[in-house]
Protein backbone atom coordinates (compact mmCIF):
# COMPACT_ATOMS: atom_id res chain seq x y z
CA UNK A 1 0.00 0.00 0.00
CA UNK A 2 1.35 3.58 -0.89
CA UNK A 3 1.76 6.01 1.53
CA UNK A 4 0.26 9.73 0.16
CA UNK A 5 2.40 11.60 2.30
CA UNK A 6 -0.42 13.53 3.59
CA UNK A 7 2.01 15.14 6.65
CA UNK A 8 3.79 17.40 4.59
CA UNK A 9 0.56 19.13 3.93
CA UNK A 10 0.11 19.79 7.33
CA UNK A 11 3.62 20.52 7.96
CA UNK A 12 3.62 23.03 5.47
CA UNK A 13 -0.06 24.59 6.66
CA UNK A 14 2.19 24.50 10.76
CA UNK A 15 4.87 26.69 9.21
CA UNK A 16 2.18 29.18 7.29
CA UNK A 17 0.76 29.46 10.49
CA UNK A 18 4.41 29.85 12.64
CA UNK A 19 5.28 32.19 10.00
CA UNK A 20 2.09 34.35 10.43
CA UNK A 21 2.22 34.70 13.88
CA UNK A 22 5.97 35.68 14.08
CA UNK A 23 6.55 39.46 15.69
CA UNK A 24 8.36 41.59 13.80
CA UNK A 25 11.74 42.90 15.56
CA UNK A 26 11.40 45.63 17.86
CA UNK A 27 13.69 47.83 15.99
CA UNK A 28 11.02 47.41 12.54
CA UNK A 29 8.61 49.98 13.05
CA UNK A 30 4.48 48.53 13.53
CA UNK A 31 3.92 50.02 9.48
CA UNK A 32 6.19 47.18 8.25
CA UNK A 33 3.88 44.39 9.86
CA UNK A 34 1.62 45.40 6.32
CA UNK A 35 4.80 44.39 4.35
CA UNK A 36 4.09 40.61 5.77
CA UNK A 37 2.54 38.03 3.37
CA UNK A 38 -0.43 36.17 3.70
CA UNK A 39 1.18 32.88 4.49
CA UNK A 40 -1.67 30.82 5.33
CA UNK A 41 -4.02 31.80 2.42
CA UNK A 42 -0.79 31.11 -0.28
CA UNK A 43 -0.32 27.40 1.26
CA UNK A 44 -3.80 27.29 0.94
CA UNK A 45 -4.52 28.27 -2.72
CA UNK A 46 -0.95 25.96 -3.44
CA UNK A 47 -2.63 22.64 -2.30
CA UNK A 48 -6.39 24.49 -3.39
CA UNK A 49 -4.84 24.34 -7.24
CA UNK A 50 -2.66 21.02 -6.63
CA UNK A 51 -4.89 18.63 -4.70
CA UNK A 52 -8.61 19.80 -5.44
CA UNK A 53 -10.12 16.77 -4.34
CA UNK A 54 -8.27 16.65 -0.93
CA UNK A 55 -7.88 20.37 0.15
CA UNK A 56 -11.21 22.27 0.10
CA UNK A 57 -13.47 24.12 2.15
CA UNK A 58 -13.25 22.18 5.42
CA UNK A 59 -9.19 22.62 5.25
CA UNK A 60 -9.96 26.32 5.38
CA UNK A 61 -12.64 26.44 7.85
CA UNK A 62 -10.34 24.66 10.06
CA UNK A 63 -7.16 27.07 9.18
CA UNK A 64 -9.28 29.66 9.46
CA UNK A 65 -10.43 29.00 13.24
CA UNK A 66 -6.79 28.51 14.16
CA UNK A 67 -5.48 31.67 12.91
CA UNK A 68 -8.26 33.21 14.58
CA UNK A 69 -7.28 32.24 17.94
CA UNK A 70 -3.72 32.65 16.96
CA UNK A 71 -4.11 36.07 16.08
CA UNK A 72 -6.87 36.94 18.62
CA UNK A 73 -9.20 38.22 16.15
CA UNK A 74 -12.94 37.70 16.12
CA UNK A 75 -13.64 33.96 15.80
CA UNK A 76 -14.87 32.87 12.33
CA UNK A 77 -13.29 36.18 10.85
CA UNK A 78 -10.24 34.33 8.89
CA UNK A 79 -12.19 31.42 8.57
CA UNK A 80 -14.78 33.11 6.34
CA UNK A 81 -12.19 34.82 4.33
CA UNK A 82 -10.27 32.12 3.55
CA UNK A 83 -13.15 30.17 2.72
CA UNK A 84 -13.64 32.56 0.06
CA UNK A 85 -10.27 32.11 -0.88
CA UNK A 86 -10.91 28.35 -1.34
CA UNK A 87 -13.78 28.90 -2.85
CA UNK A 88 -12.43 31.70 -6.11
CA UNK A 89 -9.08 29.19 -6.43
CA UNK A 90 -10.90 25.65 -6.44
CA UNK A 91 -13.51 27.33 -9.29
CA UNK A 92 -10.49 28.13 -11.12
CA UNK A 93 -7.81 25.54 -10.23
CA UNK A 94 -7.89 24.26 -13.65
CA UNK A 95 -7.14 27.83 -15.51
CA UNK A 96 -4.69 28.23 -12.77
CA UNK A 97 -2.71 25.27 -13.44
CA UNK A 98 -2.72 26.66 -17.08
CA UNK A 99 -1.08 30.07 -16.08
CA UNK A 100 2.37 30.88 -16.40
CA UNK A 101 4.03 31.15 -12.50
CA UNK A 102 3.67 35.83 -12.99
CA UNK A 103 0.08 34.75 -14.29
CA UNK A 104 -0.37 33.04 -11.21
CA UNK A 105 1.32 36.08 -9.25
CA UNK A 106 -1.95 37.95 -10.64
CA UNK A 107 -4.39 35.88 -9.41
CA UNK A 108 -2.92 35.95 -6.08
CA UNK A 109 -2.95 39.19 -5.81
CA UNK A 110 -6.37 39.14 -6.49
CA UNK A 111 -7.44 36.35 -3.95
CA UNK A 112 -5.49 38.07 -1.55
CA UNK A 113 -6.73 41.51 -1.66
CA UNK A 114 -10.10 39.85 -1.51
CA UNK A 115 -8.92 38.02 1.58
CA UNK A 116 -8.09 41.48 3.10
CA UNK A 117 -11.31 43.04 2.21
CA UNK A 118 -13.52 40.51 3.83
CA UNK A 119 -11.32 40.53 6.48
CA UNK A 120 -11.44 44.86 6.88
CA UNK A 121 -15.31 44.09 5.83
CA UNK A 122 -15.93 42.00 9.43
CA UNK A 123 -13.31 44.11 11.74
CA UNK A 124 -15.27 47.30 10.17
CA UNK A 125 -18.97 45.64 11.26
CA UNK A 126 -17.16 45.02 14.60
CA UNK A 127 -15.48 48.48 15.12
CA UNK A 128 -12.13 47.41 14.92
CA UNK A 129 -10.78 48.83 11.84
CA UNK A 130 -9.83 52.03 10.20
CA UNK A 131 -9.14 51.96 6.51
CA UNK A 132 -6.05 53.56 5.59
CA UNK A 133 -4.01 52.33 1.80
CA UNK A 134 -1.46 50.41 3.74
CA UNK A 135 -4.23 47.47 4.02
CA UNK A 136 -4.03 46.15 0.53
CA UNK A 137 -0.20 45.77 1.47
CA UNK A 138 -0.37 42.31 1.90
CA UNK A 139 -1.65 41.34 -0.96
CA UNK A 140 0.93 43.05 -3.34
CA UNK A 141 4.18 41.52 -1.16
CA UNK A 142 1.82 37.56 -1.52
CA UNK A 143 1.66 38.40 -5.29
CA UNK A 144 5.85 38.96 -5.33
CA UNK A 145 6.34 35.89 -2.83
CA UNK A 146 4.10 33.85 -4.78
CA UNK A 147 6.62 31.95 -7.60
CA UNK A 148 9.27 30.92 -4.32
CA UNK A 149 6.49 29.51 -2.78
CA UNK A 150 4.52 27.74 -5.64
CA UNK A 151 8.11 26.54 -6.65
CA UNK A 152 9.08 25.33 -3.22
CA UNK A 153 5.60 23.67 -2.47
CA UNK A 154 6.02 21.74 -5.52
CA UNK A 155 9.41 20.61 -5.64
CA UNK A 156 8.43 19.11 -2.31
CA UNK A 157 5.18 17.69 -3.65
CA UNK A 158 6.96 15.91 -5.99
CA UNK A 159 9.67 14.90 -3.39
CA UNK A 160 8.20 13.61 -0.91
CA UNK A 161 5.31 12.51 -3.53
CA UNK A 162 2.54 14.05 -1.96
CA UNK A 163 -1.34 12.85 -3.58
Amino acid sequence: MRSNNLWFIGLSFFIALVLSIISLPAFVPVDFGYLRPHWVALVLIYWTIALPYRIGIAVAWVLGIILDILLGSLIGQHAIALIVVVYVASSLYQRMRMFAVWQQSLVVFAIVGLDQLVNFWIESISGAADWNMWYLLPSLVSALVWPWVFLVLRSARRLFDVT
